[in-house]
């Protein structure tokens, strides 16, 4: 038997189907060779980290209660610190995700009476309650304790309204300003590192002691340096997202400044702890090994990406980025323009998955969104979205976010799971 009956007697997947996921993927050979030399240099910089720092399996052993001279939990921020260009770093399984990292940053450079300024338009979702955008007062948001807050919406095309953001600095003291990289449940370009740098520049000129913190979900190992590289204070991630390597199982980290850093660790912990405590418990080597996968891992999933845009461009629909654009981060959007394509496309994403395959997901009430929320993760770590995942707001226009894929085998076969799905339920 030949893929192509493997395919429609195991899964029943059309071969009209099949063809397109086939044409696509002779399509877009070409960027999967830019993918892949993107993939060679970050793992040689990571590689690089790990012998620079004599990496060794004594880092591997767990220690428990406060964790005093926990050698591979220090050598860990070490080696993120190398890998990121930064003066130090803050690598914990304690974070829960990568919203209590940013969080954490917030809270830890942000006084009473100081000013925060999102400068590329609306925050994720989860973070709005952090901040005290929505959600009750008194709940602990960042507005409770006196920090206020205001957002410079971004121009007509994407792009950060630097005018805006001159004024607003010249005529206010803005202690921090917050840049995310990604889109987020948005329809804008996602920035890179190097933009990302120009943007922090272009601030600094203006106001040189304005702490610039960026949240880097999604876009680590995209591109082959970090925003830290180009001048951020401070850079925050999710573990099991990009730079996990869909390997640890919990965990974020921040890298930046080491004045900062100290201050996001007083902030996790205590103040007078610090990083001097947090006993790893045995994480260490996930974590370790993850970051060794996340270059290759992360290009698996770019390439899983890039298919899917072809795919949906094919059948009509609008994408962002473009098959043929550069890419920034791991997320594809698909603009449906209806709530039964933009379920369907979840649900076909999550038969693809190697857990949970058997569930249909629904649209229910998630914390921390202000819609209802789609989301197909059928993950080995819960809610990893370096694992094939994909989710989307039931609201106008309709936009599924698709990310992830630890190999690009699988990520194609959960496109191709994806397309029979609305095949089935007559949406193509």
């Amino acid at each position: 038997m030949d893929k192509r009956q493997f395919l429609m007697g195991e899964f029943g997947i059309q071969e009209r189907v099949q063809d397109l996921v086939a044409e696509a993927e002779q399509a877009v050979q070409g960027r999967f060779a830019e993918i892949q030399e993107t993939a060679e240099i970050n793992q040689l910089r990571v590689l690089q980290a790990f012998a620079d720092n004599r990496v060794s399996e004594a880092h591997f052993v767990p220690t428990t209660g406060y964790g005093y001279d926990d050698l591979g939990r220090d050598t860990l921020d070490a080696v993120y610190a190398q890998v990121f260009k930064s003066e130090d770093a803050l690598v914990r399984h304690n974070f829960i995700s990568g919203t209590h990292t940013i969080s954490t940053a917030l809270f830890a450079v942000l006084r009473p009476g100081d000013l925060l300024v999102s400068i590329t338009g609306k925050p994720y979702d989860t973070l709005e309650e952090a901040i005290g955008i929505a959600g009750e007062a008194g709940a602990g948001s960042l507005r409770d304790f006196g920090v206020a807050y205001e957002e410079i919406a971004l121009l007509e095309n994407g792009q950060p309204d630097l005018e805006r953001i001159g004024a607003v600095l010249k005529e206010k003291k803005v202690k921090a300003v917050l840049i995310q990289r990604s889109k987020g449940y948005g329809w804008r370009p996602t920035y890179s590192a190097e933009e990302i740098g120009e943007l922090i520049a272009h601030v600094k000129r203006i106001s040189k002691d304005t702490v610039c913190i960026v949240d880097n979900c999604y876009g680590e190992f995209v591109d082959t340096a970090e925003p830290t590289a180009f001048g951020a204070d401070l850079a925050a991630g999710s573990l099991i997202k990009n730079p996990g390597g869909g390997l640890a199982p919990t965990g974020g980290y921040i890298a930046g400044r080491k004045d900062f850093i100290e201050l996001c660790a007083n902030r996790l912990t205590s103040a007078g702890i610090g990083k001097e405590c947090g006993a790893s418990l045995g994480f260490n080597k996930s974590l370790y090994q993850g970051l060794f996968m996340a270059p290759h891992v992360v290009s698996q999933s770019i390439k899983g990406a890039v298919l899917c845009a072809e795919v949906y461009q094919r059948l009509g629909f609008a994408v962002d980025p473009k098959p043929e654009e550069a890419r920034h981060d791991i997320i594809q959007s698909i603009r449906f323009g209806d709530e039964r394509k933009l379920i369907a496309f979840c649900q076909g994403i999550q038969k693809g998955a190697p857990v949970d395959a058997f569930v249909t997901p629904q649209p229910w009430d998630m914390p921390g969104y202000q819609d209802q929320v789609i989301m197909a993760a059928g993950a080995f770590v819960q809610g990893a979205s370096i694992e094939l995942s994909a989710d989307g707001p039931i609201r106008p226009p309709y936009i599924a976010y698709m990310q992830g894929g630890l190999t690009y085998e699988s990520a194609k076969f959960g496109v191709m799971m994806s397309v029979q799905m609305m095949a089935e339920q007559g949406l193509l």
